[in-house]
């Protein structure tokens, strides 16, 4: 039985116990979420080495990383690099987006190693096997959808919103069709003259996915890929055939999430994630970006965090991050490094905004150690501890300055803190500040608590090549 047909039936499973210890919640609360489709927890049945975690908007916002290979870049070994640096910091999911070679064994190699959940593609690989986009039939389509659930993958985005119908729709966009599996398919349905075999199939494939319990990740595959495109009569054609083939898998037993856009302008995005939730009956909203302008190659990473937060404010339940290299090039692991502290810069901020319990901790232990020039707790708590110290130590390294009460943007006798400190101490009128938090203590989910690193690799001959860095401390060293 999948998560959410033991969540009807009243059991709270060994996922649900350890997902309401991650969000420090009431483990019946978690069955209930799922129980209704508003949450849903990942977790291929075939996936031995995962940490369950749960993705809705009544849990702390969460965020997936990119990974994958190409035909111009990109190895098992690579690959591997990057799962483990997205989970050294801080992604939340993994998903495997390669169209190069050694499709296979780079995705059995992430799911053996990952501990946290790993989404796929299947349509990608339905074009590397068929001779031409044309060649695919429903059979390879599910032979592949099997196959790749067999090996543990725990969610797969499926383009199966995409209907023949909607593509007149996508006429006088400045940019087309952008995503990857809704352009496949849509030249499949041009070139055969007939619907989206996703689509057809659609309950064949949920047999599948209640069998290995892979959750559905519904594809926006008619998604803006411009500000000038955002809420065009394409993207919410898709949307309403979304919400519909929700309501299906939810009938088969299968958990879902829809995916979402893309490109929109900041002042659009709140609508836009509202107008999901209602269609799609609450099913969790995952969203890429979504970028707020179009104008920064290079700082991708930047305009679409922006949008990233926004989203999460109006309900977005996971944000999949956009790296400085997005419209550019393959990403690399130090881009995963960039695309991943923006986006849990995002995820955070929203929490905040939001009054999720304990998330605002956090910054105020630090903002404690800050005040008090605490540096070693400084770095300790910072989103990426290796970062925060490697800046101070350019202009100050000794250790000697782990105790100074400056640093090197204002040097002593500027150091507005110092200053305060010292005619607090001065025993005028100003009193005593509020201090005393404890990131540990607080009944925050994990994800909004200093980074502690979730993965091991002593002893693993396989990661004996994969350099990642000195581990997080923990929250209570």
């Amino acid at each position: 039985m999948t998560q959410l047909q033991r969540a009807r039936e009243g059991t709270v499973t060994d996922a649900m116990e350890r997902v309401a210890e991650r969000e420090q919640v009431d483990p019946d609360f978690v069955r209930q979420q799922v129980a209704d489709g508003q949450a849903v927890i990942p977790a291929n049945v075939e996936h031995d080495r995962l940490d369950p975690m749960v993705i809705g908007r009544e849990f702390a916002t969460k965020v997936n990383a990119n990974i994958g290979n190409s035909d111009e870049a990109g190895g098992v070994e690579a690959e591997l690099e990057k799962l483990h640096a997205a989970v050294h910091y801080g992604a939340d999911t993994v998903m495997d987006l390669s169209t190069g070679g050694e499709l296979d064994r780079v995705r059995e190699t992430n799911v053996e190693h990952s501990p946290v959940p790993v989404g796929t593609v299947p349509v990608y690989e339905a074009v590397k096997r068929a001779e031409s986009v044309e060649d695919i039939t429903t059979d390879l389509l599910l032979e592949v959808i099997e196959k790749q659930a067999a090996q543990g993958v725990d969610y797969m985005t499926v383009h199966a919103g995409v209907l023949a119908e909607h593509l007149p729709l996508t006429d006088g966009r400045k940019t087309g069709i952008v995503s990857r599996g809704g352009s496949i398919l849509a030249q499949w349905m041009e070139e055969n003259g007939t619907q989206n075999p996703l689509y057809a199939a659609f309950e064949a494939i949920c047999e599948i996915f209640a069998e290995y319990d892979v959750t559905f990740s519904l594809g926006d595959g008619l998604r803006p890929g411009c500000l000038a495109d955002a809420g065009d009569d394409a993207q919410f054609a898709e949307l309403e055939t979304l919400g519909e083939l929700t309501r299906t898998a939810w009938d088969h037993g299968v958990q879902v999430m829809v995916e979402g856009p893309g490109h929109v302008p900041m002042d659009q995005i709140s609508g836009q994630v509202e107008r999901q939730q209602e269609v799609c009956d609450g099913a969790p909203f995952y969203v890429l970006g979504p970028l707020v302008t179009d104008v920064a190659p290079g700082y991708d990473h930047i305009t679409s965090a922006i949008g990233a937060t926004e989203a999460a404010r109006a309900g977005a339940a996971m944000l999949c991050y956009v790296t400085p290299k997005e419209h550019l090039g393959l990403p690399d692991a130090e881009d995963v490094r960039e695309g991943l502290a923006a986006y849990r810069i995002a995820a955070h901020a929203a929490d905040v905004a939001d009054g999720r319990e304990g998330a605002r901790d956090w910054d105020d232990a630090l903002s404690e150690a800050r005040y008090d020039f605490d540096w070693e707790r400084q770095f300790e708590l910072a989103l990426d501890p290796e970062r925060a110290r490697s800046y101070h130590d350019q202009t100050l390294p000794g250790d000697n300055y782990k105790e100074a009460r400056f640093c090197s943007m204002c040097g002593v006798e500027f150091c507005s803190m110092r200053i305060d400190r010292d005619a607090r101490d001065a025993d005028g009128e100003m009193t005593e500040l509020e201090t005393g938090t404890s990131a540990a203590d607080e009944s925050a989910a994990e994800v909004n608590r200093p980074p502690v690193g979730t993965h091991e690799t002593d002893g693993d001959p396989s990661l004996a090549d994969v350099d990642l860095g000195r581990e997080y401390p923990s929250a209570d060293d």
